[in-house]
């Protein structure tokens, strides 16, 4: 994980921990909207991670949708060895 996207993991990882179990376990989809944020952040790094959890965040509404909803797995560059 980059260093940005661990300064960006931090307040998840607050909330995770101080606000989530006042909350409560009511997540419309699988993994919680923090997993899926702390995921995307290692897979993809701060920008597009934070960009992919925020996407994540607008569709976790009453008229969206729910259920199995894993982070993409990262793109292949061009020009890359396989």
């Amino acid at each position: 994980m980059s260093p940005l996207a661990h300064v960006l993991a931090l307040p998840i990882r607050a909330y995770r921990l101080i606000l989530s179990p006042w909350v409560g376990w009511h997540c419309r989809y699988h993994p919680t909207c923090s997993q899926y944020a702390l995921d995307a952040l290692e897979k993809h790094g701060a920008l597009r991670g934070g960009l992919l959890a925020g996407w994540r965040i607008l569709r976790c509404n009453p008229w969206g949708q729910c259920g199995h909803d894993p982070v993409p797995e990262p793109r292949k560059r061009r020009g890359a060895a396989e």
